[in-house]
């Protein structure tokens, strides 16, 4: 939308990154993914929708009803922010997180400092993933194509300001000469799951 001025008022249309705001008759509201409290304006957490443009239910299955709609709300299964502008950032899937001794770890934040810390720019290196860990829930495993120092790349995230939690241990990594893809280009999240777990 353009922006909006007059004599009294000033309002942004639209916001670089932010998929907006919600239209007309939609309500939004950003939660904990575990317990589902609100959370504070501008921090991250699952998004949820509510309006007549959300579905009733998946028909003849109420689990997965019972899953995708808590009180009315609609689980997108996105995690988000709201600024007090009303504008929805999206930031990543819930399943690309791992729960890492009861904090949630996103993936995307690790490939990001991975790929800094390769020198790769914007050039994807690896793809991070979680599999079940006995001691801390989930552990991360990371595949990363030819041609990665594992050696010097771990030094550098010692280095960087990722928290020591999300930091993927030496052994973690795995070569792989490609990425499974979709048929839509998109990650095929299970696909690296299963490659990460074997």
């Amino acid at each position: 939308l353009p922006n909006f001025r007059d004599a009294r008022v000033a309002q942004a249309g639209h916001k670089e990154g932010s998929i907006g705001r919600p239209l007309p008759g939609i309500a939004v509201r950003i939660v904990d993914p575990e317990t589902f409290a609100p959370v504070p304006e501008g921090e991250e957490g699952m998004l949820l929708v509510k309006g007549a443009n959300v579905m009733l239910g998946y028909l003849n299955d109420e689990e997965r009803t019972r899953e995708a709609i808590q009180d009315g709300w609609y689980v997108t299964g996105d995690i988000a922010t709201l600024d007090a502008e009303g504008f929805v950032t999206i930031r990543d899937r819930l399943s690309r997180f791992s729960k890492i001794a009861g904090e949630m770890v996103p993936h995307i934040r690790v490939e990001e400092a991975i790929a800094t810390a390769a020198g790769a720019g914007q050039d994807r290196v690896c793809v991070v993933t979680g599999v079940p860990d006995e001691q801390r829930g989930e552990r991360l495993v990371v595949l990363h194509k030819p041609g990665v120092d594992i050696a010097a790349l771990c030094q550098a995230l010692l280095a960087s300001n990722l928290p020591k939690l999300w930091l993927p241990r030496p052994d973690a990594f795995r070569e792989v000469s490609e990425f499974p893809v979709l048929g839509t280009g998109k990650l095929d999240l299970r696909r690296i799951k299963e490659l990460a777990a074997a």
